[in-house]
């Protein structure tokens, strides 16, 4: 009896230690708990490539261009005013896109939205914020619309929006000939003063700043005296807010948890409870009142609305969120990359313009960009999926 005891008792002790030693071998062979370089982390990083080839952007056009005046206080406002009107939009586009889904309606929503505020404004008497007001309202409608039809009839995105590319481009130009006898439609910039919304969307910041600037002689004057860049453009502060709260959504919320698994894999993310149609809606939208943020400003700085406005401007915005490292194939990418991608498009347009190239190389280099960040991208991928 004695020596049965002592077995087990040895037994157990030995069946004890072979379990210790599995679980420290799983635990050493568990990726989830390996330590990862930091370098290892920021390769990872979907916007590294955005963010270095702004840098090298940067680096050439101070050589080739830094004496042109481009990088002067009135230069930079130039680029990064430029940048951030495509910023706003390709911002919202990269969102859409790590979510699963394309908006090609993007570029003629912007038309769209521009005549909204337009023809209520001048031809129907409306105050301009109610007009501004209406504008973003037929975004949200349009965006639900888009969202609804991908979610309902499980049709590809880029068949949807490339249908509502044509609609809204196509009413945007009837209505408008229809209501006024042209194109265009001028005439608002004198119902900018005293409106309530307006100043959001056409007020110059940081007066002060360069007005103190121009008297330190540290910026460029014009002859009377009055400095050359007078303030930051409205589309440079929507752009950055828009940077920092989609970023912050993205990496630190819930639903920014929602959006990436939605793209990642639609089906287990609805096995798991998330309202991926609802996701997939609330981005649809957010990239037609993304586009109406960018019809605002530019028909309040131009003084008037076109119904042209906003052509191609779907794939620039989607080319830029693929050179800020969104994948084509969803569940990757990043706000702030494609802030970086649109930055790197500013000022190369803005740099050619300096360098007096013929600007029509701006297209071939778009379409360098685009195939250079596809391929990168597709390397990342593979990473990343061998990685997991």
């Amino acid at each position: 009896m004695k020596f049965h005891w002592a077995f087990f008792l040895i037994f157990l002790y030995m069946s004890t230690k072979s379990k210790s030693i599995n679980i420290k071998t799983d635990i050493n062979q568990d990726e989830r708990l390996k330590k990862v370089s930091k370098l290892k982390l920021l390769l990872n990083r979907p916007e590294l490539g955005a963010l270095g080839g702004a840098i090298l952007v940067f680096i050439f056009f101070g050589i080739v261009a830094g004496d042109t005046g481009m990088f002067s206080a009135y230069g930079m406002l130039n680029f990064l005013d430029v940048s951030a009107n495509l910023g706003i939009i390709a911002i919202a586009a990269a969102m859409l896109m790590i979510g699963g889904e394309f908006d090609l309606s993007i570029g003629s929503m912007i038309g769209f939205a521009g005549i909204c505020i337009a023809i209520p404004a001048i031809y129907w008497g409306w105050p301009l914020w109610m007009s501004i007001v209406f504008a973003f309202s037929m975004a949200v409608l349009v965006g639900y619309f888009n969202g609804i039809l991908v979610v309902k009839t499980g049709l590809p995105s880029f068949i949807v929006t490339l249908a509502m590319l044509f609609i809204l481009r196509g009413a945007t130009l009837a209505l408008t000939r229809l209501i006024t006898g042209r194109t265009q439609v001028p005439g608002l910039r004198v119902l900018i003063e005293n409106d309530p919304i307006a100043w959001i969307f056409a007020t110059d910041t940081f007066k002060w700043l360069f007005t103190w600037l121009g008297s330190m002689k540290l910026i460029d004057l014009r002859t009377d005296g009055t400095p050359l860049a007078t303030g930051i453009p409205p589309s440079v502060i929507w752009f950055i807010f828009l940077a920092i709260i989609t970023t912050w959504i993205l990496m630190k919320t819930r639903y920014g948890n929602w959006i990436f698994a939605s793209g990642g894999d639609k089906n287990g993310a609805n096995n798991v409870g998330v309202p991926v149609g609802r996701v997939k809606i609330s981005l649809f939208i957010g990239t037609a009142v993304a586009a109406t943020i960018f019809a605002t400003i530019q028909v309040l700085d131009a003084g008037s609305a076109d119904t042209m406005r906003g052509t191609l401007k779907e794939l620039e915005a989607i080319a830029a969120a693929v050179v800020g490292g969104c994948l084509l194939t969803g569940g990757y990418g990043s706000a702030i990359g494609a802030a970086f991608g649109a930055i790197i498009f500013g000022t190369v347009s803005m740099g050619i313009f300096y360098t007096d190239v013929d600007t029509d190389w701006f297209k071939v280099f778009l379409g360098a960009m685009m195939l250079i960040a596809v391929i990168f991208n597709n390397y990342i991928r593979r990473k990343v999926t061998e990685s997991k």
